[in-house]
């Protein structure tokens, strides 16, 4: 376990599992989740001779958790990401992002690009509005009285409410999120902490309703400037549209594709073996 010490004094827990030439820094989704539900990366990729290291998002997991809404930004959460590398030590490695961890994975690529041997964009559109309609389109194909229901408690003004979290939870969260019931205890985990301060502000009050900062994020004209030998991940029951990743790879000039064929957004739960086939083997196609 490794403490990287921020520019403002905050601190950011850290830990490297593994060792071996490569080295792979995770960042996981939220905004606002700890790293936890990725700790099933530490089946695989350690025993395949990665060094992997995990870091909790400052807000979140074991890092502070400063009162500071102004700290809840993409661009400081991209320093972050820049500090925590420099403080791990790791001159060149392969960033792994899943939802709004690639986010910052494409934010990365672009600027920092001599520092990646690597990226896996995993489950993930390039902008916010993509991500937003195809959300919708999912909660169309709900049963009529479930999106009554959804309807009458947003005009109510109780989307943020535990009625609206439960009835999301059951009829979207189990089909597009995770597959598997119950849930793993690791996404649990991560669930139940989840920052809803860094949520609400990036996000907005749930997956409906992209009012947060992010809203405007879009990255389709930039795709082509990422030199990264890149994976592209999707899933066919993803909250992001198997589309927009079939897009991505086609725009990213060095990417390759992996659609998994039963697995959600957590994919890497819901249809394990086929995910970390092809992180694994994308991996040791990489130049040392």
């Amino acid at each position: 376990m490794t403490w990287i010490v921020l520019p403002n004094g905050n601190k950011v827990w850290t830990q490297r599992c593994g060792s071996g030439e490569k080295k792979v820094l995770l960042v996981n989704g939220g905004p606002g989740l700890s790293h936890d539900y990725m700790q099933c990366f530490a089946s695989f990729l350690p025993q395949a001779g990665y060094a992997l290291y995990f870091y909790d998002q400052l807000g979140t997991g074991a890092s502070d958790r400063p009162d500071d809404r102004s700290l809840w930004t993409l661009p400081r959460y991209l320093d972050e990401l820049e500090t925590v590398r420099a403080g791990l030590g790791l001159e060149r490695f392969v960033l792994i992002g899943h939802s709004w961890g690639a986010i910052l994975g494409i934010e990365y690529a672009l600027r920092h690009p001599e520092r990646l041997g690597g990226f896996v964009l995993s489950n993930m559109s390039a902008s916010f509005a993509d991500y937003g309609a195809y959300w919708r389109h999912l909660r169309d194909t709900l049963p009529e009285d479930v999106r009554m229901r959804l309807t009458a408690l947003e005009a109510a003004g109780l989307g943020d409410s535990e009625a609206y979290a439960d009835l999301v939870q059951r009829e979207l969260y189990s089909r597009y999120i995770c597959r598997l019931d119950p849930w793993p205890s690791p996404v649990q985990r991560s669930l139940s902490g989840l920052n809803t301060d860094i949520y609400g502000q990036l996000q907005g009050p749930n997956e409906f309703t992209p009012t947060g900062e992010l809203k405007a994020w879009d990255r389709w004209a930039d795709l082509h400037r990422i030199a990264t030998p890149t994976l592209v991940i999707g899933a066919r029951y993803d909250e992001m549209d198997p589309e927009s990743a079939r897009r991505e790879a086609r725009l990213i000039p060095n990417a390759e594709l992996f659609l998994s064929d039963t697995g959600s957004h957590l994919a890497m739960w819901d249809d394990q073996a086929n995910y970390f086939k092809a992180v694994l083997g994308f991996l040791s196609r990489l130049p040392s």
